[in-house]
Formats: structure tokens, sequence, C-alpha cells
């Protein structure tokens, strides 16, 4: 077996951590996440997708070390460009890129190359195979992972000028920009009539959505999923539901019976807003041994069936429905710091594959910086 090579650096020099060491706080976020964490672990992940697997071949960067390049890409949201001439100039980025002093950064062009090797090799599964790895050195480094998931979805305005799109569509016969976005609703507000009635009127966006499931506790996000804009919330839990247990995020209960009925106890509860309150997941998460604490529509309660109603009801009432409501907040969180911090309000790029890649890179800088704020001090 020959043995596996990158294109040299400066980094063991004197341009390297000798100099480093002189001017970077060893607190400074990069320079943590450059230690803290090890790397090479993701090089070992996405050597598979390089032809000849750093055997043979054109010597390449190491995988690794594009990664980390191609992060900060989004945790600074800037284009990969400008991530180029950032690496350049910035000693921290530098540091955390594994760069000596004395070197360039690699050209956007070769983020472009790393980024569609992935795509080619394996699909998006392989940005989800990335994301994973960090999540399973996150299990590793005394962070805990709390019982509740919540579930939940942020959307994302296509990269689309829409009146430029519709001229081209007719008058030029042309094919939509991004033929994957969808049109879909974003949300419903109350519209006050002038004759005082309220109604309720629907807010739309076009575009895409992204469906994501984080642990309560940690704050971290474990599984997503990439719809177009119209896809139903309620129809992707099954799928965030088994992407947690397949990295084993959460822990089965056990079956009892209870006011004559099959339930769960113990174990991971799931949450989530009354959009996702479907006979269909309710039963889903029982036939998994994980406890559903779904935020229920008005209607479970308001039936003129006063068995439902109480059955429901029941239901309200248990301590982990109570406990789960008031941390179905938290999933806001990141969809918020996605928004305002890292470009995720607008798409990069057009097509579903891209957003896709998109949101995966999003969330694993803002699981992170999560990372990094909870092993703060250890």
């Amino acid at each position: 077996m020959a043995k596996v090579r990158f294109k040299k650096d400066t980094q063991d020099s004197f341009f390297g951590h000798f100099l480093y060491e002189q001017v970077l706080p060893k607190d400074h976020f990069l320079v943590r996440a450059r230690v803290s964490l090890p790397w090479k672990r993701f090089t070992a992940k996405l050597l598979k997708y390089y032809k000849g697997a750093g055997e043979y071949g054109r010597t390449a960067y190491e995988p690794a070390k594009m990664l980390r390049m191609l992060l900060l890409s989004y945790l600074y949201n800037i284009t990969e460009r400008e991530t180029e001439e950032f690496v350049n100039l910035n000693l921290a980025a530098k540091y955390f890129v594994s760069l000596g002093v004395d070197e360039h950064a690699p050209d956007h062009s070769s983020l472009t190359t790393f980024k569609e090797r992935i795509i080619k090799a394996a699909g998006i599964k392989g940005y989800e195979a990335i994301f994973n790895e960090l999540l399973r050195i996150a299990m590793e480094q005394e962070i805990t992972f709390g019982s509740i998931q919540t579930i939940d979805s942020v959307h994302t305005i296509a990269n689309v000028n829409l009146t430029k799109d519709k001229f081209r569509q007719e008058k030029k016969n042309e094919p939509p920009r991004d033929p994957d976005a969808r049109w879909g609703v974003k949300k419903v507000k109350k519209v006050k009539r002038e004759n005082g009635t309220v109604r309720d009127e629907k807010v739309s966006f076009y575009g895409y959505k992204t469906h994501v499931s984080a642990n309560a506790q940690s704050g971290l996000v474990t599984s997503m999923t990439v719809t177009g804009g119209e896809a139903s919330d309620g129809k992707e839990l099954p799928t965030l539901v088994n992407k947690d247990r397949k990295l084993r995020m959460t822990k089965e209960g056990m079956i009892t019976k209870e006011t004559g009925k099959l339930a769960v106890s113990g174990g991971s509860a799931y949450t989530a807003d009354k959009a996702y309150d479907d006979g269909d997941n309710h039963e889903f998460l029982k036939v998994k041994k994980l406890q559903s604490a779904i935020i229920l529509k008005d209607t479970r309660t308001n039936s003129k069936q006063e068995e439902n109603n109480k059955l429901w009801q029941e239901f309200k009432d248990r301590k982990v429905y109570q406990t789960a409501a008031k941390l179905r907040y938290t999933i806001e969180q990141p969809f918020g710091l996605a928004k305002h911090y890292h470009g995720f309000s607008r798409c990069r790029y057009t097509g579903r594959t891209k957003m896709a890649i998109q949101s995966y890179l999003t969330f694993m800088v803002l699981n992170l910086k999560r990372i990094m704020r909870l092993t703060e001090g250890i």
C-alpha cells in the first residue's frame, strides 16, 4: 500500500506554530476549534472521495484543510472567492486552515472542486457523513445530550429574481432559473378587516425548507432533510427520527398500558408544533418506543366526543408533555442564528442539491460554535 501524501505546508516550521504562538491568543475561537477537534478523522472520511485515495495521482490538499476553509465561508457568510482573500490576510483563519504564515490559501476554484468531488462520489450523503462525524465528536467530548428532541422547519428564499424569471419563461420560453424551488407558506398571520372581523392570511415564499431535529439540552442540530417550499412539515418527522436513531441520539422507552391503551414511558421524547400533530406521527413514535410530546391542535380537546377529549387531555397532562412544550422554542435559536449571521435567509446557489450542501455546512458551523461554547473551560 502506497503512503498517503498531500501538498506540503509550513505549519510545523518557524512560519507555523512558533509564530502563531507568539501572536494568537489561545482562547480565540478559531484557535480553539483547530486544536480541540480531531480533524484528521474528517480526512479519513473524505479520502475515499479522492481518486487514488491520496496514494497516487496529482498531489492534493489535505481534505480536512479544504473542509475547514469551506467552513470559514459559512462561518463568516462570505463567498468562496472572498474566503480565499480572507484566509490570506487573517492569521487566525490561516492557522485554523493549517497553513504557515508565509503560505497562500488554496484558491477558490479548489473549493469548488472539493465540493463537487464529494457530490460526484457520494451525493448529498457525503455531506451528511461529515455533519454526523462532528456530532460523534461532540458525543465524545463530555457534552450532555438531553432526552428531548425538538423538530421544526426553516425556509430559505430561492436565489431567483421572480420578475425576471417570469419574463424569461413567458417571453423567451426559457426554463425556470431554479427548477427545484417551490412556493410554500411561510406563516399565517391575522389580518383585521374593515368591519372589525379577523381573517387568516397566508404569507408565501419561493424556495426551500430545511427540516431540522435538534437536542433541546445541548442545542445541537442532530439531523435534517431538505425539500421544496411546498412540502408538509409533518411528513418529514419519521425521516428525522430515523436519522437520530441511526446516530444513537435517542433512547427507547418502555411500552406500558395507560387508560386502556398502549403507551410509551421513559426514553427520549419528541416535541414539535401543531403542524406535526398527526395520528401517523404519534403512532410512529410509539412504534419506535419514543414518547410523543407533539403540541396538540385545539380540536383534539374540543371534540364533541367526551371520551376523545379525556384521552387527549390526559396526553397533555403528562409531565413529559409539559416539560417538552416549554422547551420547544429552543429549535428557533439555531434558525435565528443561521439567518441573521450565516446567510441562511437566501440560497447561495440554485438547485435542491446545492441547497442541501448549504444546509449541512451552515448547521455544521452552528454546531461547531455550540461545541466550542459547551466545552469552554474543559
